[in-house]
């Protein structure tokens, strides 16, 4: 199956380097030996790391295109995504991956030290503890919309660089229509299957709420 493998990786993002697909050919032998140690990624989900891990978090890249010098928080970062993908593809972007449990920041610092990523900070922390101010924040499905953005609505910077004004940029699955009514945020969302064909991402949307 094609998404064992980072070929489904180069259908969609045909310009990297020859050092990114080298960084993108290791995730899955980094993941697979870390994640043996330290649970981070479901079992059934290790051998679709390349579609429902990498591709998944490279959604926002097909909304947003990072540019030089912006910051990015992700938050509740889990093994590493959205943020490590997305640093793979924006090396000129620094990117902090936050998240309150020390043994998933420890497989994030392994997985981007492996790799050679310079643009990836970590911190054991809480959002709401994270000093600083950022262009985006980035996650994928930590809590629900009207929980998550009492975490992070002072954390933006009031000056943006990009087409979309600063704000999250937040994966999320299923019928969003109840929470995000029930969260009272002026959101915008953007089918994931606009961007990638697989039937995983039928459901999935990258939702872009302005901070």
């Amino acid at each position: 199956m094609e998404n064992t493998s980072p070929a489904i990786i180069y259908k969609y993002f045909k310009e990297l380097t020859a050092i990114q697909k080298e960084q993108i050919d290791r995730l899955q032998d980094l993941y697979a030996f870390w994640n043996a140690q330290i649970n981070v990624i479901s079992r059934k989900d290790i051998d679709s790391l390349y579609e429902r891990h990498v591709l998944h978090s490279l959604a926002i890249a097909k909304l947003v295109s990072f540019k030089a010098g912006a910051t990015i928080l992700d938050v509740g970062t889990g093994g590493g995504f959205p943020g490590i993908p997305l640093a793979i593809l924006f090396p000129q972007t620094q990117f902090l991956l936050v998240d309150s449990i020390g043994k998933k920041i420890k497989v994030v610092k392994e997985v981007a030290n492996a790799l050679g990523l310079t643009n990836i900070q970590t911190s054991h922390s809480r959002a709401e503890q994270t000093p600083g101010k950022f262009d985006f924040v980035i996650s994928r499905a930590v809590t629900r919309l009207g929980e998550f953005y009492p975490w992070v609505r002072n954390k933006f910077k009031k000056d943006s660089l990009h087409a979309f004004p600063n704000g999250i940029l937040y994966l999320k699955g299923g019928d969003l229509t109840e929470e995000i009514a029930e969260s009272k945020l002026h959101t915008e969302l953007f089918p994931i299957a606009d961007f990638f064909d697989e039937e995983f991402f039928e459901t999935k949307y990258v939702v872009y709420i302005e901070g």
